[in-house]
Formats: structure tokens, sequence, C-alpha cells
């Protein structure tokens, strides 16, 4: 079988890439940022297409920190659009693990290995040079390589926190792939009920 895999969404959001000047990652980030220091919940709506009850469920449980004065930063907004690239075929509390695994607690910067626009950004970077290099599958050896050349200039804070840092990025980079799969299934399903 020969996918094509050409995502035309920015990962995690409902928006096009071609829309947004074909940006993702720090990037697009800088683009929402550009006037302002935070987004309200209506804004995060728009981007990534989650309900604000979804969004308050997720604070209730811990998996995102509070906004403060209504308003979400850049850090906060790239860790929700982590979740919600991840949420198609990844069950929540995994998701939370894999995100604490890298971070530690939600609402403790102080325990953080990677800001979460960086690690967004790496995120986004090694998807396009995986999908730009046609990787329709990456194979193991691929994956580590381009996770390894994306992550060069990442300096450690503590030891040990570029293997957690690559071994997380490899999950998710796995698991966006299977969503993207899974999104190419459920739309030949929905033509054959429609048939």
């Amino acid at each position: 079988m020969n996918l094509q895999i050409n995502e035309e969404l920015i990962p995690g959001t409902i928006l096009n890439r071609k829309g947004m000047g074909d940006v993702t990652g720090l990037e697009f980030l800088n683009k929402i940022f550009y006037i302002s220091d935070g987004v309200m919940l209506t804004q995060i709506r728009e981007i990534s297409g989650i309900d604000g009850s979804t969004l308050q469920n997720w604070t209730k449980r811990g998996w995102v920190a509070n906004a403060r004065l209504k308003r979400y930063n850049i850090d906060q907004v790239a860790h929700i659009l982590i979740i919600n690239m991840l949420r198609s075929c990844m069950q929540l509390d995994k998701i939370a693990f894999l995100v604490s695994y890298i971070n530690g607690r939600v609402y403790d910067e102080s325990d953080d290995i990677i800001r979460d626009s960086q690690l967004y950004d790496y995120i986004c970077r090694i998807l396009d040079k995986l999908m730009n290099a046609g990787e329709i599958s990456p194979d193991n050896q691929t994956l580590k390589t381009t996770i390894e050349k994306i992550t060069s200039d990442y300096e450690e804070k503590v030891s040990g926190a570029r293997r957690r840092l690559n071994t997380a990025l490899e999950i998710i980079i796995i698991a966006y792939y299977a969503s993207i799969i899974k999104s190419h299934s459920d739309e030949m399903v929905d033509k054959l009920m429609r048939s």
C-alpha cells in the first residue's frame, strides 16, 4: 500500500498551512503572538477546534495550566496543541504521562527540560523533514537520525535530558503518523458509507 502522507493542517490545529503562509512550529506560534503576549479561550478554539468544556476538563485534571488573566501564553498554547495533535490516537492519560515525562508538573516550570513552544517547534520541524522527504512510514533509524539532527541545538538542563527528550519525540512522531493514517482510513470508510 502506498499512502500519500500530505498533511495540510498545522499540527494540533484546524488551520490550513497554506492559509498561514506555510509555516508551522515556532514560526506559526510567533505569528499568533505577534501583537499580543496572550490569547483568549475563544482564540484557542479558533486555532485548535477544541471546545471550551474540553479545555476546562484538561485544566481541571491538571493536564493544562490555568490561563493567567484569562490569557494563555505561547508555551501554554504549544502545550495544548501537542495534546490536541495526539488525542485522536493516544489515550489522554498516556499523553499526560508523556508530557510530564518531558517537563514534569504542568504548574511548575522549574522542572521543565524544554519550553513547550520549543518542543512544539521540534515536533513540527521533524514532521516537516520526514514528510518533505516522502517518508510515509519512516524506519526506526531514519526517525532517530532525524530527531537527533533537529535537536542538535538542544542544551541539556539536567543530565539525561536529551535522551528523555529524544525518546519522547520518537513516541510523539510515531503517534502523529498513526493519527494521520487513522484519519485517512476514517475518510475511506466515510466515503464507502456515502456511496
